[in-house]
């Protein structure tokens, strides 16, 4: 089931009780369900920067995902028309991909909601303005983001670069806060910005203000910013922030490849949920295992054709989405992730990576994806 799908240096980790008794037991938060209707299971998608647009969104919604957040959207970018409204609207994309009216849409599971559109900026005035699009827009949650470790955004002193100034991430939360009203706004964040004792301090007074503020729950990720996402994270972090806060709603992010990692972090730490972010990209079956692990049943992997019919709806999502040449060009980073769950991954992997068109990728698709016995695995 995970063969493959956890890289190299990440530790095991020695749990309680075997992972299909944890997530036997599991079930989510109620009060997470009562917050966001159809919220219904303790994981959810990442905002995946570069990755979680509409098109993976909408396949991680037919493998089970009950919740996603979009990639940062930028507050001076929404407020400027930006990418225009067809590629910010979660009901626009559903529809362009689908049959065009929202009650079909639903009814085949073309329905991208619940969703939080994730917003980053740096002046609490233009975060707020932007947040009020994104509401207009129909999202169901507004998340912030404080947690971007990316260099160029440390330079535009938005995203992980808050954690350093809590005085500063505090005025953009009570700024979007202000304008949410009933609509529940979460806070993503990482456990500092560095390892320094000034540092963890500065992430104490963000975390106890999001839920002084009002904010529903924020998604700590257990790596500083200074990390990046170089070394392993630290789930003991998450583990002290439970027993010292075991009333908050809060989720865990870091390390998290594998379906079983889901169950691991939530039995390891008391997180409320996790979130699921590199560890779903090329592998949106890991919603559907941890469904299937909480029934009681046995998470069975993706068989070829399964695999197939998914890389084909993930393209063709993402043609109509982005149009064939862009789309040709941004599958190749899902594609090389699909083909770890290929039984001949290292040849896949070099095909699509090689591939410059909706045609060439159709082309590799057939090749090796045609039957189990076609690409020499049968019986």
């Amino acid at each position: 089931m995970s063969v493959g799908l956890r890289p190299d240096g990440v530790p095991s980790r020695l749990l309680p009780r075997p992972i299909r008794e944890i997530a036997a037991t599991t079930r989510i938060d109620p009060r997470i369900t009562e917050l966001v209707p159809g919220f219904d299971a303790p994981f959810f998608q990442a905002g995946l920067a570069g990755y979680s647009d509409g098109a993976m969104r909408l396949v991680a919604r037919s493998h089970g995902c009950p919740f996603c957040v979009t990639e940062a959207l930028l507050d001076r970018t929404l407020v400027n028309g930006g990418k225009g409204r067809r590629k910010e609207d979660p009901d626009l994309i559903a529809s362009e991909c689908g049959m065009g009216d929202l009650t079909n849409n639903r009814a085949a599971g073309l329905d991208d909601h619940p969703i939080a559109g994730q917003i980053m900026g740096t002046d609490p005035g233009e975060m707020a303005e932007g947040a009020s699009i994104l509401l207009g827009m129909g999202y169901d949650v507004i998340d912030v983001n404080l947690a971007c470790p990316v260099k160029k955004i440390k330079k535009k002193a938005r995203g992980g670069h808050f954690l350093a100034h809590p005085d500063q991430a505090i005025a953009v939360l009570e700024a979007v806060r202000g304008v949410a009203g009933t609509v529940p706004v979460t806070v993503k964040l990482r456990r500092a910005w560095d390892d320094s004792t000034t540092m963890a301090a500065s992430f104490e007074r963000i975390f106890d203000a999001a839920y002084d503020l009002g904010c529903a729950w924020t998604t700590v990720h257990c790596r500083t910013v200074e990390q990046r996402y170089i070394g392993p994270g630290r789930w003991e972090f998450l583990r002290d922030l439970r027993d010292r806060h075991p009333d908050r709603i809060f989720f865990g992010s870091g390390d998290v490849w594998t379906v079983e990692d889901i169950f691991a972090m939530i039995a390891l730490t008391g997180v409320s949920g996790v979130s699921v972010a590199r560890g779903c990209i090329g592998n949106p079956w890991i919603f559907r295992q941890a469904r299937d692990l909480m029934r009681g049943e046995e998470p069975a992997a993706p068989m070829l054709d399964d695999q197939r019919r998914t890389l084909e709806q993930h393209l063709e999502f993402a043609r109509v989405i982005h149009g064939e040449r862009v789309a040709s060009r941004q599958m190749r980073k899902f594609g090389i992730k699909f083909a770890a769950l290929h039984p001949r991954p290292d040849l896949v992997k070099r095909a699509f990576i090689e591939a410059d068109s909706m045609e060439a990728w159709s082309a590799v698709i057939e090749r090796f994806y045609a039957s189990e016995e076609a690409v020499g695995i049968g019986g």
